[in-house]
């Protein structure tokens, strides 16, 4: 047992929905393509959040997503027609959520559930929908309710806003490293869900604990 939380709080691309489930629809699409275009997709979509929040030019993700697929299949040297383009879109709200995900959240349905993601409903309510996974979860939070993208200290505080909790009563997971950082340097409790098995990013926030995958929360119950 340790320190107890009230609420945890999931990412939810990477961390919930394994978003290189979309290499397969690339492939379709796209014979032989399929990983190069899903892996620039993926640089893309989170370079122009960034890039976006930081020239104060919101857009929501789900136009951010569309513009990052139209430029890496453009930077590939890839020609499209504007279905394909609906098709790989579709298949972002389709995504596969990792295999120990939904016996974690029902282990855990003693605290608030909520996820929080720089998704906007739009992508969101339909993935969360599509995986039978909503039942678990007490809000879905978007930054697009406040159109400021993590890592952004005004993003975190919508979620102490919506949940009504302080700051420390909050465990915030994410695959993501500079989610993470941004989430500890707020001051939340912070779990980083390592998947790909990546050094911890050197910004001065090293994350509460380390996990593989999201098994690992489960000694907060």
């Amino acid at each position: 047992m340790i320190s107890p939380v009230k609420a945890l709080v999931f990412d939810v691309y990477g961390t919930l929905f394994d978003v290189n489930t979309v290499e397969k629809k690339c492939n379709e699409l796209f014979d032989g393509k399929g990983k190069e275009i899903s892996l620039l997709w993926r640089k893309k979509q989170l370079e122009y959040s960034f890039l976006r929040q930081i020239m104060g030019q919101y857009k929501t993700f789900k136009q951010i997503t569309l513009h990052a697929l139209e430029f890496s299949l453009q930077k590939l040297d890839i020609a499209y027609e504007n279905d394909q383009l609906l098709v790989l879109m579709e298949a972002y709200t389709e995504l596969a959520h990792y295999p120990e995900v939904e016996n974690v959240l029902r282990e855990m349905t003693d605290k608030k559930l909520a996820v929080f993601s720089n998704g906007s409903r739009d992508m969101l309510e339909p993935l969360i929908n599509y995986s039978g996974l909503t039942k678990y979860f007490d809000n879905i939070i978007s930054v697009d309710d406040v159109k400021q993208y993590k890592p952004s200290p005004a993003s975190y505080t919508h979620v102490l806003n919506t949940l009504g909790l302080e700051r420390e009563e909050i465990l915030f997971m994410s695959s993501n490293g500079w989610d993470i950082s941004g989430a500890k340097n707020f001051g939340f409790k912070t779990a980083w869900i390592n998947r790909s098995h990546s050094p911890v990013e050197i910004l001065n926030q090293h994350p509460d604990r380390i996990y593989e995958d999201l098994n690992g929360i489960l000694e907060w119950k």
